[in-house]
Formats: structure tokens, C-alpha cells, sequence
């Protein structure tokens, strides 16, 4: 059967059970249970208008698989979908039981939660026991196999936790003992430092870290502009919500309903003309139209959904006799129906006559597995009745996924359309492209795009100049394109731009891997002429990789070049450095170094902060003081 026309009845049979649910009309969902499938059933689950209503609307498809065994509605995306439905409302009894059950086989076709689905859960419903016990058993599963520390994920759920109810001083203790561990900070990680600075009342913290976090390639996220932008306007700092939504139009981001509360404040102090082009996105969309069903009087509808933005756009009106619903859509789904761009598969799309925004538009070009699939549908919705145009945000969606899959014929033709219509791409989309030509190992094109830059993107800052440096020489690196790193190198030093450390790191682990140990000793030079101070991650770098070249003289010195400085290597390298001594007959050297090592009395650490190419020891440490500070009497 057509995909299209798969995803379409599916839509409707899941419109008709969100209806359902909001009227109380349980009993007429009987008849719709043949016709479900676990898709279907998953998805009304996530849409259900209440938990009450959600676990009734289970408790239904559970009595219907075990009556018609050869049609499972409970699939494992639908018995999660319960479990976080429940973990959301606080409903710690019921999703206890699920789990139990879950545990105990009850459902054929779901496996027991992993202990990251128990994190998630129990974290959700705000019961920090259980989520704590859980932590620190994920935390002896990856000692267990020899991992320094679990995912990341991990940290941020028991940090976002600690810091919503109130336990600063474990919330920063946890963030500080991530780093120790060697865990990389993510957006998500910093999201939770920043929410967690504002509701303290420590805006200037929050700011601070969030304008750090270019230098560090972390990417800003539409949240943390929501929660700066709502957090300054409440104290009437409007100059800061200007800027922030001008940054967030430089990173290419759209705007989000939930900064229009900020918005129409900026406009009230007299910011009119600077929010003209903001309150025009705001105003409702009239082409689409609104499901209308009747409901009975009643104020116990809380709804607890989480799902995306669509669902803000819901009216229920849950005291009245009216409501209004947006028709059900899922960019994902819908964009999987179309994978193959088949044109039976097509003709039925059209026919649907969707309505078709610049927000939906980027939301089906991310779900697209398939970059030719993706490009076919970006034309396609170009050239279809109702007048949609692609903006700024639809053509760079386009050109980063373009970029990824190193399609650079169609990405030069973007190119050349924005050029001509003299539209400015964001910086941050500029710099995607060029880390994606990394990825796809088209090096000549990162080139070609770098020294057009200024028509691509108009005038960038020497910050952004040099961010956009260390794009190009990683891409480099990535195609090992060596003489071509040499020569923009020397290009940036010529034009007064000196690489930042991480971009330092990353060549000098480039070089030594190229077994090139002179231009190692080159770049190590640069930076002792440099304002640059070496931090422990560089010498760290330095010292593994004279270790693999077997030239430990070199790697000894380096080691004392850095407990010189009061700096110390982590365990493993220092493990590395006695061993290559050892194997190339220095007994002397590799005695005394373990001497000197066992004289410390706080010991070494578990790992050095920093990462190659994104992020130094003093950006990590600089995070850390930041957040420190605001919470711990000695500053950490």
C-alpha cells in the first residue's frame, strides 16, 4: 500500500482517538481498536489530553492484545510512551507497577527498561531516590567495563534533577565531578547551568556562560534563548533581549511561540521597530484550519503532554461546550513515508493539499533520511499551490544536509541562488557547512566556500574569523590534506589571527599521528611564543604522542616541562610515558618519574579537561568557576 496514504489514514484514525479522549466518549474507541495498529496506539497515547485518560486509553489496548493476541497494539515505543506519559504527571504508583510488569514479561513484544529508560523515568517524576540509586548503579556498570565515566546524558538528567529541587551544591558537584571524569559538557549540559543560574536570580552567571559557548563549538540552542530572553525581560533588561534575538538570527535559529510573552514586553518598552518582523510570525497561521468538537463541562483536563511545538497550538477550552484541535502531524512519520520519493507516493501527498510553512518545511528536512529524498522534497514544495516561498531557514536547512552528505554540486547551487537574491546565510550555518565537508572528505570545496564567505554570509568578526580558521584547518586535517594546513596556517598568522589552543591541539595530535614530529615541534613553538599559555591537556597530547613514536626522550622532557609548570598528566598518560621508558631501556628515568608521582599526595586525575579541537582546560575550568561561585561558599 502507498506509504503516503498509510501515514494519512493513520493521521485520521489518530485525530478521531484524540477527540475521543477529550470528550470521555471512551466507549465508542472499541470500535477503532481493530483498525489501530501500535504506531497509532503510541501516538494517542503521547496525545491524550490527561494521564487519567492516557492509562484508561492502556488499560484498553491491553485488554484488546491479550483478547486478539495476533494484533499487539503494546509495541516498546508504546508501553514507553505510557511509562513517560506517567513519569511526567508524578504518577510514581502506576509507573512502579508498569514497570514491574514490564520486568516481569507481561508485554511479549517489550523488553525490560535499560537503566538509562529508568533514569529518564524517575528523574521525570521527580523521585530523586530512585533516580540517584539508579545513577550511581549506571556509574559501577561503566567502571565495570573499564569506561572512566557513563554517557553524558546521564550526568545532565541527575544535574537537571538536583538543580529543580533545590540542591545547588550537588548540582554543581556533579558538573564539576563530570569534567574530572572526562564527560564532555554538551548543549543539554549547559542549558541546565544556565536555567538553573536564572532561577537563583544570577542572570550576568547565566549570560556568561552562554556567551562562551561559540569558542567552545557548543552549539546554542533555541531553549537557552527562550530562557535568557523571558529571564532578562521580566527585569526589564531590553537592550539584552534585543541582542539575544539578533543571535539567535545570526545562529540561524527560528523563533519559538514561547518567546512571544518577551517579546510583546521588548514592544511595550518601545522597541517597535525592532520586533515588527518577530510579532508578524507570531500571528496565527489562517490556512490552517481547526478540528471543532463539542466537550462536556469539566476541570479536571490537565493536559501533561510534552510533545513538540505543534500541540501548543491547541485551543481546548475544557470549561466550555467548544474546543478546537489542530489535525495530527508528525514531520518524522511523514517524511519516512516519502523516504523513496516515489511519485504514486507523491501524487497522493499533493492531493492531501498540505499547508505548508517554513516551520514545518525545516521540521520534515531534518526528519529525511535520505539527502537525495530531502532535496527532492525541498524542490517539490517550491512549485505547489498556496504560495510558499523558501526563506533563510528552509535554504540553510537545505545546504547543511546537503553539506553533510557531501552533495556539493547542489550545494553551490544554493549558493548561487542566495548570492543572486542577495540573502545573507548565518555565520553558523557557514561554519556547519565547512565541518560537514569534513565529514564527506570534500576539502576543496570547504576551500571554495571559505574564501567566498563574505558574499555567503557578509562581514565576519575577527572572533568569528578565527572560529571559522579552525573549521577549515579540522576539515583539513580530516582529508589530510597536510600541505593545505600549512598554508592557511601560515595564512592566519600573516593576517594577525593566532589559532586558540584547542585548534593548536588538534593539529599537533594531527602532525604527531602523521608521524610528522618536526612540524609537532613547529606548532608546540608557536604557542611558546604566543600569549598562549600550554595547559595540561596539551602536554598531555604531546607527551602520548612522542610515546607512540617511540622517542620517550622527548616525551620525558615534555613531561618536565610540565611538573616544572605545577602541571600533572592523568593516570593513563603517565602509565604510557613510564612504559615507553621502560621499553626503550631508560630504567633511570622511568624510576625517577614514578618517584616524583608518588610524592603527590592528592594523586593524578582520572583525566585531563579539554578536548581536541573544541574545548581547552581553561574553558572547562573558566565553566566551572562560573558556576561554582554562584553556589559554594569557597568557589569550588
Amino acid at each position: 500500500m502507498n506509504q503516503v496514504a498509510i501515514y494519512l489514514h493513520r493521521a485520521r484514525l489518530i485525530d478521531a482517538i484524540r477527540v475521543h479522549l477529550r470528550t470521555n466518549a471512551t466507549r465508542s474507541l472499541d470500535r477503532l481498536l481493530p483498525c489501530m495498529d501500535s504506531f497509532i496506539a503510541t501516538q494517542a497515547l503521547r496525545c491524550a489530553p490527561s494521564p487519567d485518560s492516557a492509562l484508561s486509553f492502556f488499560h484498553l489496548l491491553k485488554k484488546f492484545t491479550i483478547s486478539n493476541p495476533q494484533n499487539n497494539l503494546l509495541s516498546q515505543s508504546t508501553v514507553h510512551a505510557m511509562a513517560k506519559r506517567l513519569s511526567l504527571s508524578g504518577r510514581l504508583l502506576d509507573l512502579h507497577t508498569l514497570i514491574s510488569a514490564m520486568n516481569a514479561s507481561e508485554f511479549p513484544a517489550v523488553l525490560p527498561p535499560s537503566p538509562m529508560d529508568l533514569l529518564r523515568w524517575y528523574a521525570a517524576s521527580n523521585d530523586l531516590d530512585s533516580t540517584t540509586n539508579i545513577f550511581s548503579r549506571i556509574c559501577s556498570e561503566a567502571s565495570s567495563k573499564n569506561q572512566r565515566h557513563p554517557c553524558t546524558e546521564a550526568y545532565n538528567i541527575m544535574m537537571n534533577l538536583y538543580a529543580k529541587n533545590g540542591h545547588d551544591r550537588p548540582a554543581v558537584m556533579l558538573f564539576l565531578r563530570m569534567i574530572e571524569e572526562g564527560a564532555n559538557p554538551n548543549s543539554r549540559t549547559y542549558t541546565i547551568v544556565i536555567e538553573h543560574l536564572l532561577t537563583k536570580g544570577k542572570p550576568d552567571a547565566a549570560m556568561e556562560v552562554f556567551e562562551k559557548l561559540p569558542s567552545m563549538r557548543v552549539r546554542r540552542t533555541s531553549r537557552q534563548y527562550l530562557v535568557l530572553a523571558n529571564a532578562l525581560s521580566a527585569v526589564h533588561r531590553y537592550d539584552a533581549v534585543k541582542n539575544l534575538l539578533l543571535d539567535m538570527q545570526s545562529d540561524g535559529i527560528l523563533l519559538r511561540r514561547s518567546l512571544q510573552s518577551a517579546i510583546e514586553k521588548l514592544r511595550d518598552a518601545g522597541y517597535v521597530e525592532e520586533t515588527g518582523k518577530f510579532v508578524q510570525d507570531f500571528e496565527p497561521d489562517k490556512r490552517i484550519k481547526s478540528m471543532l468538537f463539542s466537550t462536556p463541562n469539566r476541570d479536571d483536563d490537565n493536559d501533561d503532554n510534552d510533545d513538540d511545538e505543534e500541540e501548543e497550538e491547541d485551543d481546548e477550552n475544557a470549561g466550555g461546550l467548544k474546543a478546537q484541535l489542530k489535525p495530527w502531524l508528525d514531520p518524522s512519520a511523514l517524511a519516512s513515508a516519502l523516504s523513496d520519493w516515489n511519485p504514486s507516493e507523491v501524487s497522493v501527498l499533493e492531493d492531501a493539499k498540505f499547508v505548508w510553512t517554513s516551520r514545518l518545511v525545516c521540521k520534515l528536512l531534518r526528519s529525511f533520511k535520505k539527502p537525495d529524498s530531502a532535496w527532492e522534497f525541498f524542490c517539490w514544495v517550491a512549485l505547489q499551490p498556496g504560495g510558499f516561498t523558501h526563506d533563510i531557514y528552509t535554504v540553510s536547512r537545505m545546504i547543511v544536509i546537503l553539506a553533510r552528505h557531501g552533495r556539493v554540486e547542489f550545494v553551490d547551487r544554493l549558493i548561487s541562488k542566495i548570492k543572486r537574491e542577495r540573502i545573507c546565510l548565518s555565520f553558523s550555518t557557514l561554519r556547519l557547512v565547512i565541518d560537514y565537508y569534513g565529514l564527506s572528505k570534500e576539502a576543496d570545496a570547504a576551500m571554495r566556500v571559505f574564501r567566498e564567505m563574505g558574499s555567503i554570509c557578509g562581514t565576519v568578526s575577527k572572533i568569528n574569523l578565527r572560529l571559522l580558521y579552525s573549521s577549515l584547518l579540522r576539515t583539513l586535517v580530516k582529508c589530510k590534506r597536510s600541505s593545505e594546513v600549512v598554508d592557511f596556517l601560515d595564512e592566519m598568522v600573516l593576517l594577525g589571527i593566532l589559532p586558540d589552543i584547542q585548534t593548536f591541539c588538534g593539529l599537533i595530535q594531527y602532525f604527531a599521528l602523521e608521524g610528522d614530529l618536526r612540524m609537532v615541534q613547529h606548532l608546540f613553538g608557536m604557542v611558546r611564543q604566543s600569549a598562549i599559555e600550554p595547559d595540561a591537556f596539551m602536554y598531555q597530547i604531546l607527551i602520548r604522542a612522542y610515546c607512540r613514536k617511540e622517542r620517550a626522550a622527548l616525551a620525558l622532557r615534555v613531561f618536565d616541562d610540565m611538573w616544572t609548570r605545577g602541571l600533572k598528566p592523568d593516570m593513563v598518560t603517565k602509565g604510557l610515558l613510564v612504559k615507553s621508558l621502560w621499553k626503550e631501556g631508560r630504567l633511570r628515568e622511568a624510576a625517577s618519574v614514578e618517584e616524583r608521582c608518588e610524592e603527590v599526595k592528592d594523586g593524578f586525575p582520572v583525566a585531563v579537561p579539554g578536548h581536541v579541537w573544541t574545548v581547552s582546560s581553561e574553558d572547562l575550568e573558566r565553566m566551572c568557576m562560573i558556576y561554582s561561585s554562584c553556589f559554594l561558599k569557597d568557589g569550588g
